[in-house]
């Protein structure tokens, strides 16, 4: 029976599971909008990622682009859509109220699979660019998702599990889509469409869990600071404050999306390169220990009460997740470690110094800040960068003259971003301690 709230009212169910989140505990709380967050933001990544699963294999070389292979032009024309929704989200995304999020999501998942079947219907090379259109219109779903999520004192535990999604998601769709043409004889240009389709329940049950999750509470303003839509003004303001700090970070993050994009669009290629390519299964358990162990340690940051301490702690971990990447790379080209074993330390290495900045450092960074705002503008910024690090890469990797094979061109990039990483991390630490100190 539905409970009564008012006189003359009966709570429909959405109303009296919002009024029965209100009242939970914290573990129970957390693990609801966990759930939740991680259905939507792993559902929305069999819209983007299942077609690289396929090789594409037979589809003559794109002339337009410089006559690069037609899969990679894919994965550069989705990227540099995606990109570029990173760049119109530092202002959507902190300006949106969070009224208008449902919608948002619904809105870019319904025109990223009108795009998926545009590429299933239009001959190639021509569909490339129902790809680009599929990258513009999902950069700004984890932005829209995270709005729920930030500013919440058990945030570490929804974050990590809201992070969780982006590390197995990716694994698991190419998995599905890579069945869905062995199994159901879909073409690869189909393959996209339907795997989008398959998820398509999870999505929307999920996301109207998310829709019903209670905003802050008074107990949460007072741990982490008032979350609001942010004006111009707001964000040059912050921007202002934590400059120098913020730019380190910035290209530490744009190294690890580019490192980290790279593995993942071209795991296939690089499995293929090393005798295992025959397995579809390889893409999804390889990533599991991944997200377990980067699961667990991004919600035992949730035990850090005091903010500082915790984004001390982020940065331990980023720094730690940088010098996995390195050593791993460094132990694969001595042949000290297998290809399985690689990569799996290599996206333990990857998604630990990463998933930090998609949410759980910059909400410490703004709870420490004591700035009113939202850590999705802080997201936005670095996220836009990333993303235009990762075309570079892929434009160095395919156009600078580079000849090297993907596994060695993965292994220099890991050792690179782990160096240069280390050394900005540590000026990064150095101005936010010196800066909170100051400020208050």
């Amino acid at each position: 029976m539905s409970e009564k709230v008012s006189p003359g009212h009966w709570a429909t169910p959405g109303e009296a599971i919002k009024g029965w989140l209100e009242r939970a505990p914290g573990p129970v709380f957390a693990l609801y909008a966990g759930l939740m967050s991680f259905g939507v933001y792993f559902a929305m990544y069999a819209f983007r990622k299942p077609f690289t699963a396929a090789s594409f294999s037979g589809i003559a070389p794109v002339a337009a682009m410089g006559g690069i292979d037609y899969k990679i032009a894919l994965v550069i024309v989705q990227v540099i859509g995606y990109a570029l929704s990173k760049m119109i989200g530092v202002k959507v995304i902190s300006e949106l109220p969070a009224s208008r999020r449902i919608i948002g999501i619904l809105l870019q998942i319904g025109v990223a699979e009108a795009a998926l079947v545009g590429f299933a219907l239009i001959p190639a090379p021509w569909n490339i660019a129902c790809l680009f259109i599929d990258g513009l219109a999902l950069g700004m779903v984890w932005g829209m998702v995270f709005g729920f999520v930030e500013g919440r004192r058990q945030s570490e535990l929804i974050g990590a599990m809201l992070c969780a999604s982006f590390i197995l998601s990716s694994g698991v769709v190419k998995a599905v889509g890579a069945s869905v043409m062995l199994q159901g004889h879909v073409s690869p240009f189909w393959m996209p469409a339907a795997t989008g389709l398959i998820f398509t329940p999870l999505l929307l049950f999920c996301l109207a869990g998310l829709s019903i999750l209670p905003p802050q509470s008074a107990a949460d303003v007072a741990a982490r600071v008032k979350r609001a839509p942010m004006d111009g003004a707001a964000r040059w303001r912050l921007l202002r404050s934590i400059g120098p700090g913020l730019v380190a970070l910035i290209v530490i993050y744009v190294m690890l999306t580019a490192l980290r994009d790279f593995r993942d669009n071209f795991a296939a290629e690089i499995w293929i390169e090393q005798g295992l390519g025959g397995d579809p299964d390889i893409f999804a358990w390889t990533e599991l220990p991944v997200g377990a162990v980067v699961l667990a340690a991004l919600a035992s940051l949730a035990l850090l009460r005091n903010n500082g301490q915790a984004l001390a702690a982020n940065f331990g971990l980023v720094g730690l997740g940088l010098a996995i990447t390195g050593l791993s790379s460094l132990a694969f080209s001595l042949h000290m470690l297998g290809p399985i074993g690689w990569m799996i330390a290599l996206g333990g290495g990857l998604y630990l110094a990463y998933t930090p900045f998609n949410g759980l450092l910059f909400d410490r960074l703004v709870a420490v800040s004591g700035e009113i705002g939202t850590a999705g503008f802080l997201i936005y910024v670095a996220d836009s960068s990333g993303y235009a690090g990762s075309v570079a890469l892929l434009i160095a990797k395919n156009f600078g003259g580079l000849k090297l094979a993907w596994t060695h061109f993965l292994i220099d990039a890991g050792l690179g971003t782990c160096f240069i990483g280390l050394v900005l991390l540590a000026l990064a630490a150095g101005f936010f301690r010196r800066h909170f100190r100051t400020a208050h």
